[in-house]
């Protein structure tokens, strides 16, 4: 008995007692929310809602249900799949980032800016958090009828303002007239290309505890700006 003993306690290596104690100790409570998140992430995700409601383009819990149950269901694809800003790819040994956004805010002209150059900077933002070099846009327009020219000029004006201080081009662009009543003034996506100089790979994936956040500049300005214009 005492030489089985001998070989039991043997065979026990020093490795896996380690890594038997190393999963006895108690996790850190960021280990926990981190767990937590990662099992929510596995669930496959259920569109319970028999309409779409105002929370499904809020951007929260419900716009990412949205985004998983339908969107990614359907088209899903190795570059559509990580669901970041944008797609990294390559061609011909380039890589490159291609990213979309559509923009439907009210009221369109409010403190510091308007609907014309969020479309820019906000396309141009989702390229370089890839670590791309924006380089094109498109600018798709879907116009109400009625809708003041001048209004529009103020708006084209300045996206191509937003554009030469990016340093991007808007290469293509299309327009749409729907009836009075049938949009707010004047809705715009566009989409944008960008080129991965550097061999960076950049993504909510590979965030880890302990990463510096880069912001440039006040958290929220844009959000409550347009919520006191919504109020006033």
């Amino acid at each position: 008995m005492k030489e089985q003993e001998q070989v039991i306690r043997a065979s026990t290596t020093a490795p896996e007692i380690a890594q038997h104690q190393r999963q006895a100790e108690p996790l850190t409570k960021e280990q926990q929310v981190l767990q937590r998140i990662e099992r929510v992430r596995r669930r496959k995700a259920r569109l319970r809602e028999e309409r779409i409601t105002m929370a499904h383009g809020a951007g929260g819990k419900a716009t990412l249900t949205l985004i998983e149950a339908l969107f990614l269901e359907a088209f899903r694809n190795p570059l559509l799949a990580p669901l970041e800003d944008q797609a990294v790819f390559n061609v011909d040994g380039v890589r490159l980032a291609f990213t979309t956004d559509s923009f439907v805010v009210s009221p369109l002209f409010f403190a510091g800016g308007n609907i014309g150059d969020l479309a820019v900077n906000g396309t141009v933002n989702d390229l370089v958090v890839s670590g791309a070099r924006p380089l094109y846009l498109s600018a798709g327009f879907i116009l109400e009828e009625g809708f003041p020219v001048a209004d529009l000029q103020r708006i084209v004006q300045s996206m191509a303002a937003a554009a030469a201080t990016a340093g991007v081009a808007i290469a293509t662009g299309d327009t749409k007239v729907v009836q009075r009543g049938k949009a707010d003034g004047c809705f715009i996506n566009t989409a944008g290309v960008g080129v991965l100089e550097r061999p960076v790979s950049l993504g909510a994936a590979n965030v880890q505890p302990g990463d510096t956040v880069l912001v440039s500049g006040p958290i929220g300005d844009h959000g409550i700006t347009i919520m006191l214009s919504t109020w006033t």
